[in-house]
């Protein structure tokens, strides 16, 4: 476990493998977890560093009002203090929006972009999300969203219960605040007017069945993306990388040893 300090609080992140640096960025109501077993697979060629957004997981909740743009400024101060220069960014929903930002904000830090299951738009996200964006919503979608998610799970993961499990202790650590204000700027975003700007490789995972993005935000991320490439996983919901993870693997090591000159 470790952990840096920024101007806007504490970041936790693990770091795994040997090698080029490569940055991981989870989704909402997660933090670095899902990546454990991504981690491990990059480990050969590449050193993974996984954080937790201020107001998730172990890293800081002070202030409490995080935007996604405040995300994006949050990975550049991430990588001036590690000293990582430049680096490929690999972002999980709100994480991979949070990527494409960085790619936009400060494209001299990025590589190349790899988002799974990520809003281009907001009005990508399901129902139960756009709610909670919804400040007189918050309080009470926050209270029992632990219920709805164990009632629901099986239909986000192929291996819903070690998801929950997961899912479950992040939600935990969650305050009302990072719970709403990080969802409702996800919900207001909209890259399609400046993704024409980005000018590395993108390669945007989708899965078929995914209930918490509509997979058709794919669709979106090839058509206002000059350099996307898509891969579709017809067998995944949201998280790709527990319900496929071999295939997963594979293609992202691929894209990530890829040379585009």
């Amino acid at each position: 476990m470790s952990s840096l300090v920024t101007d806007r609080g504490v970041v936790h992140y693990e770091t795994h493998g040997r090698g080029r640096p490569v940055i991981l960025l989870h989704g909402w109501l997660e933090s670095w977890h899902p990546w454990r077993g991504t981690m491990e697979a990059l480990s050969r060629s590449y050193k993974a560093y996984a954080l937790d957004f201020w107001g998730f997981g172990e890293s800081g909740k002070q202030g409490g009002t995080f935007t996604v743009g405040d995300y994006v400024a949050m990975v550049d101060q991430f990588m001036d203090r590690l000293g990582i220069e430049r680096a490929p960014i690999i972002g999980h929903s709100m994480g991979g929006t949070v990527s494409l930002g960085v790619a936009l904000d400060y494209p001299g830090r990025v590589e190349r972009v790899a988002v799974v299951g990520s809003p281009i738009v907001g009005d990508g996200l399901a129902l139960l999300l756009r709610l909670s964006a919804r400040r007189s919503l918050a309080g009470l979608f926050y209270r029992f969203f632990p219920l709805g998610s164990r009632l629901l799970s099986p239909i986000y993961a192929r291996d819903w219960q070690t998801w929950y499990k997961m899912f479950e202790a992040d939600l935990s650590r969650t305050t009302l605040e990072s719970f709403h204000y990080s969802i409702a700027s996800l919900r207001h975003t909209d890259l399609r007017p400046r993704m024409c700007e980005i000018e590395v490789p993108i390669l945007g995972i989708y899965g078929r069945i995914d209930r918490i993005v509509d997979p058709k935000q794919r669709n979106v991320l090839a058509d206002s993306a000059p350099m996307a490439e898509i891969s579709y996983f017809e067998s995944s919901g949201h998280f790709p990388m527990l319900d496929e993870p071999e295939r997963f693997y594979h293609v992202l090591v691929e894209f990530l040893d890829r040379s585009f000159d």
